[in-house]
């Protein structure tokens, strides 16, 4: 049983060219045994980008099973331009400032969700994206049909598959699940 998940703005902050917004949230015991969380906004990238690939990295590594070493050294190469690109990229942080998780979004899409494989299973990765879908109008989706664990998440949250592509955006042989958040009636 999940308890409600609650979350406020919590100040506005300017540290030199970067402006952040901190979300400060509280999850319920049964999740994270009353422990804070923040989420922000990163406006300039570059300091966090190290440790952001180091959780994709990370994550992929504990979920996407289907990828062999090679190909997620490949994929990590242009890792850090998906980050610079995107539209907003939200950072999660524990209590004692580890970030633990990120989430990108563009065009009430969300683009790339990833967190620390520790944090799985407490209820981050499900507030993140909640936050994401009243802030940032997050309604579609796109998943690798071959992460069942990523794949069950989203469609427990609301999204359902449209669309299945036997090839990724760059051709290769890993199917994807274009996904939509369906409205209160249940259609899509």
């Amino acid at each position: 049983k999940l308890s409600q998940i609650t979350g406020k703005v919590k100040r506005y902050v300017k540290r030199g060219r970067v402006f952040v917004i901190i979300i400060e949230t509280n999850i319920s015991n049964d999740i994270r045994g009353g422990k804070t969380m923040k989420i922000y906004e990163l406006q300039e990238r570059t300091t966090l980008l190290p440790v952001l690939l180091t959780i994709w990295e990370d994550s992929v590594r504990a979920t996407h099973h289907f990828l062999s070493d090679t190909e997620i050294e490949q994929i990590r190469e242009y890792v850090p331009q998906a980050l610079q690109n995107v539209s907003h990229l939200l950072v999660a942080q524990n209590e004692s400032g580890e970030s633990i998780g990120f989430m990108g979004t563009e065009n009430n899409r969300l683009e790339m969700l990833f967190l620390s494989p520790k944090e799985c299973g407490k209820g981050i990765g499900k507030q993140m994206l909640q936050y994401g879908m009243e802030q940032y109008g997050i309604r579609e989706l796109t998943v690798n049909e071959q992460n069942p664990q990523a794949v069950v998440f989203y469609t427990h949250l609301g999204f359902e598959t449209y669309k299945r592509a036997d090839c990724d955006e760059e051709g290769n042989s890993y199917p994807l699940l274009y996904m939509t958040l369906k409205d209160t009636e249940g259609k899509i």
